[in-house]
């Protein structure tokens, strides 16, 4: 193997090692409970921390990847990591003094910013690395962050919470220390490839006539007003929007359903049959992200797009007439693989259409449909879940009704897209 391909494989490891680090801002609902207890605060005001959190690490990522021809990807990436540590450490000091806004600002806005920037770089810089297998190298890159939860609630978190027998601020500063020494070197070897630099056997669409006239003639804005990049982001946000809502109120759904198979269940039964689902579902949540790159890879991105979307449908309506909570676990599961699947995908998608020139920014910006996503999800479910308060056995079917409507729009969109690279003409 000539050492470039050798240099590749490795950066797609460490690409995929710093996704794992920032995933691991995932596993918020493994703290929501132990803060709201200890200082006092409501489930909204503590969730709204993770909210920020995932609205900055959107909006930073279509910064990033703006700034990112200009910083390189070595430097952008440690600062990214460097910004999400600084947030647990801010927020470590947030919580001694028991400051609310001072931890929306620690983990919310600097932890996000630094998620953001960190989010972009190894997609945009592995990509580059493997022109031959977008799909599947973008996917298992992405897989690292949806595997990040799982590796923060069962592993590092546990163990440092037993450390400190359970004092919040010193598990927070340990968790800095650890993001720390894992993450900087993993972004410390983000390089881009050599300007010649060509896999074995591969040969470059560059070398297409119509390619070529794409890649020159296109420009930024044309990309971003583009009625094809704006039905990117409408299925993305819409995707997103119907998954998160499992991914912030699976828990509580699941030990419901539970509660009512079985009433002699404890509360710390519950709990760690909630937890249990919150675990096995991140893992999906990232194998989804290599799996369906790597489909789209020989079946096409948007026909992948068109699968995802279409199956989930069946499954939000098959929801609404589910009491059993094993079934109710498996079916969250497939959610939640093909929530991260859009992720393993978008990427080469982006690349597909607009190439390698304009897909740090394009992606960048496609980001902020996680942003918005993000917010749009979640308070649709809690809203729901209050307006049906008094009728709780209502809150189900909406919740999956209004997941189905997300979902068929976002379908209906996919129709009228292909995956062709647009041009001017």
């Amino acid at each position: 193997m000539h050492r470039t391909d050798s240099n590749r494989w490795f950066i797609a490891i460490t690409g995929t090692l710093l996704q794992v680090v920032l995933g691991t801002v995932y596993a918020w609902s493994f703290f929501q409970k132990p803060i709201m207890t200890e200082y006092g605060w409501t489930n909204v005001q503590t969730m709204w921390i993770f909210s920020i959190a995932i609205l900055f690490l959107g909006l930073s990522a279509a910064v990033g990847g703006i700034i990112l021809p200009r910083f390189g990807p070595q430097k952008l990436a440690t600062i990214g990591v460097m910004l999400y540590g600084f947030g647990y450490l801010i927020s470590a000091y947030a919580m001694s003094i028991s400051n609310l806004p001072l931890f929306y600002l620690g983990f919310g806005v600097v932890g996000g910013i630094g998620l953001g920037l960190g989010y972009v770089t190894p997609v945009a810089t592995v990509s580059k690395w493997f022109p031959d297998k977008k799909g599947l190298i973008t996917g298992m890159v992405v897989m690292g962050f949806g595997i990040g939860a799982l590796l923060m609630s069962k592993m590092i978190a546990p163990i440092f919470i037993k450390l400190t027998d359970g004092n919040m601020v010193h598990v927070f500063i340990y968790i800095s220390i650890a993001l720390f020494v894992i993450g900087i070197p993993a972004a410390l070897s983000m390089k881009n490839p050599p300007v010649d630099f060509s896999p074995k056997g591969y040969i470059s669409p560059a070398d297409n006539l119509l390619n070529q006239k794409f890649e020159n003639e296109l420009t930024l804005k044309q990309s971003l007003f583009s009625s094809k990049f704006i039905g990117m982001w409408f299925v993305f946000f819409l995707n997103i929007s119907a998954g998160i809502m499992f991914v912030s109120m699976q828990s509580p759904m699941i030990q419901d359903l539970f509660a009512q198979k079985d009433s002699t269940m404890t509360t710390e039964s519950l709990a760690v049959a909630g937890a249990s689902l919150i675990a096995v579902s991140s893992l999906f949540n990232g194998i989804g992200r290599f799996l369906w790159g790597g489909l789209s890879d020989k079946l096409g991105r948007i026909q992948v797009f068109r699968l995802i979307l279409g199956s989930q449908i069946l499954v939000f309506i098959l929801l609404i007439f589910i009491n059993n909570p094993y079934i109710f676990g498996a079916l969250v599961c497939y959610i939640l693989l093909c929530y991260g699947g859009a992720f393993g995908a978008m990427p080469s998608y982006i690349l597909d259409v607009f190439h390698e020139k304009l897909m740090p920014v394009m992606y960048g910006v496609i980001l902020t449909a996680w942003s918005f996503g993000g917010i749009v999800g979640p308070q649709v479910a809690a809203f729901i879940r209050d307006f049906y308060s008094s009728n709780p056995e209502l809150i189900g079917s909406r919740t999956y009704l209004t997941g189905t409507l997300f979902l068929g729009i976002g379908f209906i969109i996919t129709l009228r897209l292909s995956n062709k690279p647009i041009t001017n003409s």
